[in-house]
């Protein structure tokens, strides 16, 4: 495993180290509480690790709790898919796995609790109306015309609206706090809504669903969490939550702590807009290497520890702030450059004869896997008069530091032979379609005995040997640095984002994308980047991803 940046401190883990310091708390209890209405993205992984990670250090637990209020939205794929991504980032919450739906029967009682002690009521009002009366940030609310009704009254409404006596969308149960309060999420706030809907977990038991605010709080208090902690778009739920807490008798009293929100450029983090991609057809699916969601960057072959190691590199702060997407790039290469086994690839093969090796002839070379790691070894790569160069590294009339081959101009293969260019053959079009050279077979190795240097080496692959694979080269998927996250979504997307090549030579020890392990195991293409085997690969016909390039852009930078 590569090594992570060092752990910093940040202002929840001093608050949590001081609880326990306190005796607020004897133990530390955490919580991830995800929707289960899409796939985790980069933002959530901040949350995973600051939730889980605090529980970690502070000896603690961590619950994983999926938020299923919204059965209309939520599907059992979305569900596997989040257990896959926090097991995938490297956390586990053991036995720790609840749903909001385990609930329901208790946060019902509470309701009607609520109901009886004259702090709830239901609506008949339609949402357009709640909408239209809930005032503005200068203006009062209205009272609604059904707040007066009875106890006896709305006990009555909510218990058939439990039976499902109603249609979906004709009455809500709302909390009774007040309608002129400065915080908008204290003007009645909606508790429960009808929806007729199946649900994943609890099928067609339930006609009525609770909102976000009412179940988020009091299951935070069945699971006695003592730091409950998110975003910070959330501070302004933040008196609701507490005001749920104060009105029930919930078995402990946990707190809310909100942080900011990560956000990257040329990256759009709302689920909404993700899904509209993934129904669109904009990408290929969630998992999608251009999708800015966990099951993407696995798919990209992104190590798990690059993520939490950006996410540390990022930190945890009160404000909200835009990262630029270099900094992961720069976390996801510091892994990889560490790891990753090194290839030879040639992703727009040319041709290269040499005329002078013998016709027939090939012979094996020894190549290492890590030029910073002798415990990964070395392997074999064949060398042959027929090779494949990148079309770049060639140029007719090339300019004055241009030290690739020309006419006339001697390089070094890697591992290899020094080679010189002495033709370009040219197609009807004009096109160079192949070099011939000569080789000097006194420099096995890259080196010349009497002493002369070259100023370029070349990655090659041998004809004799070479598989033909697929590669993608993944760039940004909007074009914009601060991308729309609304319904224009779609005009910053970059066209751009995916090139694929479908004529690329690999050396067969990098030809591994029909194995079952290998999928998501990247390796580094020489002076090419890091690539990683996609599962569409087949046997034979190899499948790569773009993970990262070598250019270190960050660091430049920060320079």
């Amino acid at each position: 495993m590569t090594e992570e940046t060092p752990e910093a401190r940040d202002f929840i883990r001093d608050i949590v180290q001081a609880d326990l310091v306190a005796g607020t708390h004897k133990s530390v209890v955490t919580r991830f509480p995800p929707e289960p209405n899409g796939y985790l993205h980069i933002g959530h992984a901040k949350s995973i690790c600051l939730n889980f990670g605090i529980a970690q250090e502070f000896g603690g637990r961590c619950h994983l709790r999926f938020d299923d209020t919204n059965p209309a939205k939520e599907e059992q794929e979305y569900i596997d898919a989040i257990k896959d991504d926090v097991h995938w980032l490297g956390f586990d919450w053991g036995t720790n796995l609840h749903h909001a739906s385990d609930y329901f029967e208790q946060l019902y009682l509470w309701a009607e609790k609520l109901i009886q002690d004259g702090k709830a009521y239901v609506d008949d009002q339609t949402a357009d109306e709640i909408r239209a009366t809930r005032g503005t940030l200068t203006e009062a609310g209205t009272n609604s015309p059904f707040r007066t009704r009875s106890i006896d009254e709305n006990l009555d409404l909510f218990r058939r609206m439990r039976a499902g006596e109603f249609p979906d969308g004709t009455r809500v149960l709302r909390a009774k706090i007040d309608m002129a309060s400065g915080n908008i999420n204290l003007r009645d706030p909606v508790m429960y809504r009808i929806l007729h809907a199946p649900h994943p977990r609890t099928g067609t038991a339930w006609k009525i669903y609770p909102s976000y605010d009412f179940a988020h709080g009091q299951s935070d208090a069945i699971e006695t969490i003592t730091h409950s902690v998110c975003t910070l778009e959330f501070a302004d739920h933040r008196p609701l939550y507490d005001w749920f807490i104060e009105h029930l008798p919930v078995p402990s009293r946990p707190r809310q702590y909100e942080f900011a929100r990560l956000n990257l450029t040329h990256t759009v983090l709302s689920k909404r807009v993700l899904t509209a991609l993934v129904k669109g057809g904009h990408v290929a699916g969630w998992d999608d290497p251009r999708m800015p969601t966990l099951a993407g960057f696995r798919r990209r072959g992104v190590p798990p520890e690059a993520i939490r190691d950006f996410i540390k590199r990022v930190g945890v702060a009160k404000s909200n702030s835009v990262v630029e997407a270099g900094m992961l790039d720069f976390s996801i290469r510091e892994a990889l450059n560490r790891a990753a086994p090194r290839r030879m690839a040639v992703l727009r093969p040319l041709k290269v004869v040499i005329e002078n090796y013998p016709e027939g002839k090939t012979e094996t070379l020894e190549a290492v896997n890590h030029p910073d790691d002798a415990s990964l070894g070395t392997r074999q790569v064949t060398f042959g008069r027929e090779l494949y160069v990148e079309h770049d590294d060639f140029m007719e009339n090339p300019p004055k530091k241009f030290f690739r081959l020309s006419p006339g101009q001697e390089v070094r293969l890697r591992y290899a032979y020094f080679i010189k260019c002495r033709e370009a053959i040219k197609n009807a079009a004009g096109e160079v379609v192949e070099l011939r050279c000569t080789y000097d077979p006194e420099t096995k190795g890259g080196n010349a005995p009497d002493g002369r240097k070259v100023k370029a080496t070349l990655h090659w692959v041998a004809a004799a040997d070479a598989v033909d694979a697929e590669v993608r080269l993944y760039n940004p998927l909007f074009l914009s640095p601060a991308p729309s996250g609304g319904e224009g979504f779609a005009a910053d997307l970059n066209p751009q984002s995916l090139e694929v090549i479908r004529d690329a030579k690999l050396e067969p020890a990098a030809a591994i994308g029909n194995a079952p392990n290998a999928v998501h195991c990247a390796v580094q293409f020489e002076r090419l980047g890091y690539f990683c085997p996609d599962k569409d690969s087949a046997p034979g016909k190899p499948v790569f991803n773009r993970t990262v390039g070598l250019r270190d852009s960050y660091a430049k930078a920060k320079d």
